[in-house]
């Protein structure tokens, strides 16, 4: 399947055509106007000027506030008198297992999932960025895709969203696939990932296993990537419970696949072992590799394009001490290539290492955030860094140590400063999971242009009303 085969619709092609010019633009010289955040889709339309907004998808707790998972909104302006404050909160109903979200290639809506549920929210972000709406619940996501359990990571392509499944309705283990659909909600295909028992074409390792995780593209040289982890059975299992029982430790993946980003056809797996988790691709017009971290080895790996234009992984760099799993969740690549953060979920630091050498990545910084952290999003001029606490409900810390927040800091270069910190728990809001940035200037609008879009919508409907009667 041909990706320009497969954008139909008249303003499908209009997007998919400005997307490309986007990624094409931003994949090979990243602006110093840009300040959006880092690490997203090439292909997604960018923040001009300093991100408004911070969206948190957040995980309910039961009897605390609502109970409901919920997206947050919190007010990232330095200059506006609620700079600092959530500004809204949007509820979905029950607790799902809220985890991560991405944005269509427009930047319209977002896209958010439920582990547990396999629920999918599409919303509304552009009518009004301060106070998103529903637009698109997705009830039959399992069903539509053949049996993928576990939507993750929704990716942005032009015209559509790609996610990664992390389980099945088979056997709840961690043999899954790829799901595809366009940017308004409607199923387009599944992609699985490679088994021993099915290759799909590609070359496989020692260690093929058919697990997913987060997913990434490098479009300049055609090539989608996929990484993996771990099934239903084990997610949604009390972490301490988890430790204790060998065969679910052995549940975990240790692969990366390699993927025609066109054809949607792996081509080839990589044995990365330790559940390797996000995926990032550098920015640089030159710079053909990206980095992933291992959960249980504590390693950075270097998936790179060798001088034959083949796919590798390497080991390149220890995350603090192994032997003490600190856990990497979280990894943010500055624009420059020059810098990751790497965040360590179990002593709660943030660590800084230099990847101007990819092959030698060295530590440089490390800063605690809190008792537990696990996300962490870098703007793109990387002076600002935001960082959320949950990592799964069942496995996020307990007691005193289960502490649960949404916090800001500046980044001089050389040290954080924390700008402010919002308590979830005091504010009974749950558990703060994944963040994304919003702007009025996506959009071509401000907040005093939709407070008086709205006065004119709400002075027609009066008039409507009267009229009527």
């Amino acid at each position: 399947m041909n990706i320009y085969n497969i954008v139909r619709s008249k303003s499908a092609r209009y997007a998919f055509a400005a997307a490309a010019l986007l990624g094409a633009t931003t994949m090979s010289a990243p602006s110093g106007v840009l300040a959006d955040e880092t690490c997203q889709s090439p292909y997604m339309a960018k923040i001009t000027g300093q991100e408004d907004f911070v969206y948190v998808w957040t995980l309910g707790i039961e009897g605390l506030g609502d109970g409901s998972d919920k997206l947050v909104t919190v007010d990232v302006r330095p200059d506006s008198p609620s700079y600092g404050k959530v500004v809204n909160s949007l509820s979905v109903g029950g607790r799902n297992e809220a985890h991560h979200s991405g944005f269509t290639d427009d930047r319209q809506y977002l896209w958010a999932g439920g582990l547990d549920t396999s629920k999918l929210w599409l919303f509304d972000v552009h009518s009004d960025p301060a106070k998103p709406t529903v637009y698109k619940v997705i009830n039959d996501f399992v069903e539509k895709s053949g049996g993928v359990v576990g939507p993750h990571t929704t990716y942005a392509l032009p015209g559509r969203i790609m996610i990664t499944g992390l389980s099945n309705d088979q056997d709840h283990g961690g043999r899954t696939a790829l799901v595809e659909y366009t940017n308004e909600g409607e199923y387009i295909s599944t992609h699985w990932v490679p088994t021993k028992k099915d290759s799909g074409g590609a070359k496989l390792s020692s260690m093929t296993d058919g697990y997913n995780y987060d997913v990434r593209v490098l479009p300049r040289r055609n090539v989608m990537l996929t990484s993996s982890f771990t099934g239903w059975s084990n997610y949604m299992m009390d972490f301490g419970k988890m430790l204790q029982d060998p065969e679910a430790m052995k549940r975990f993946g240790n692969t990366v696949t390699v993927w025609d980003l066109h054809s949607r056809k792996p081509t080839k797996v990589l044995d990365v072992p330790g559940a390797p988790l996000e995926l990032r691709f550098a920015w640089g017009p030159t710079h053909n590799y990206a980095f992933t971290t291992t959960a249980l080895t504590s390693k950075i790996w270097l998936i790179y394009e060798d001088d034959k234009g083949e796919w590798q992984a390497e080991a390149v760099a220890d995350i603090g001490d192994p032997s003490k799993i600190p856990l990497p969740v979280d990894i943010s690549i500055s624009a420059d290539d020059n810098y990751m953060w790497v965040q360590t979920f179990m002593d709660a630091k943030s660590r800084l290492f230099d990847i101007s050498d990819p092959h030698h990545p060295k530590q440089i910084y490390e800063h605690t955030v809190g008792k537990q952290v696990n996300m962490a999003s870098q703007s793109w001029d990387g002076k600002r860094m935001y960082y959320t606490t949950s990592l799964l409900a069942n496995w996020d810390k307990k007691g005193e140590d289960g502490e649960q927040f949404f916090k800001a800091y500046n980044w001089d270069g050389k040290a954080m400063t924390e700008q402010f910190s919002i308590d979830f728990l005091k504010e009974k809001l749950g558990r703060a999971h994944q963040m994304r940035f919003g702007a009025y200037s996506l959009y071509g609008k401000t907040a005093a242009m939709i407070e008086k879009d709205k006065a004119k919508q709400s002075a027609s409907l009066v008039q409507s009303t009267k009229v009527q009667n």
